[in-house]
C-alpha cells in the first residue's frame, strides 16, 4: 500500500484567515479524497492536471501537480501524450501553457 498522502499548505497559508478552507484542502480533499482506493494515485494525478488544464488554471497549483505526477510515475512521454489529447477538448493555447509547464518539470 502507498504511503498516506498528508497536506499542511492549507492551514499553513490560511489556518488563521480561513480555518474552515483550510481543514476541506488538508483533510478532506487531500486526507480523504487523495488517499480513497477506488483510483490508483497516478490516475489522480493525471485526473489532476487535465482538470486544471481544462479550467485554464496554469499558475503554481499546476506546477505543484505536474510535479506531483511525475513523481508518482508519469514519464515525460506520457504527460505529453496526456496534454496534447486534452489539448483536442480542452484549448489548443491551454495546451501550449500546460506544455510550457510541463517542460520545466521534466528538464
Amino acid at each position: 500500500m502507498a504511503d498516506k498522502i498528508t497536506q499542511t499548505a492549507g492551514r499553513e497559508q490560511l489556518g488563521e484567515f480561513a480555518p474552515m478552507f483550510a481543514h476541506l484542502n488538508d483533510d478532506v480533499l487531500f486526507g480523504e479524497v487523495w488517499n480513497e482506493t477506488a483510483i490508483d494515485i497516478k490516475t489522480k494525478c493525471i485526473i489532476t492536471v487535465v482538470s486544471l488544464m481544462a479550467s485554464g488554471i496554469t499558475d503554481s497549483s499546476l506546477t505543484y501537480h505536474l510535479q506531483n505526477a511525475q513523481k508518482n510515475g508519469v514519464t515525460k512521454e506520457e504527460i505529453a501524450a496526456i496534454i496534447t489529447h486534452a489539448a483536442m477538448y480542452t484549448g489548443w493555447p491551454k495546451g501550449w501553457a500546460v506544455f510550457r509547464q510541463a517542460k520545466e518539470v521534466w528538464k
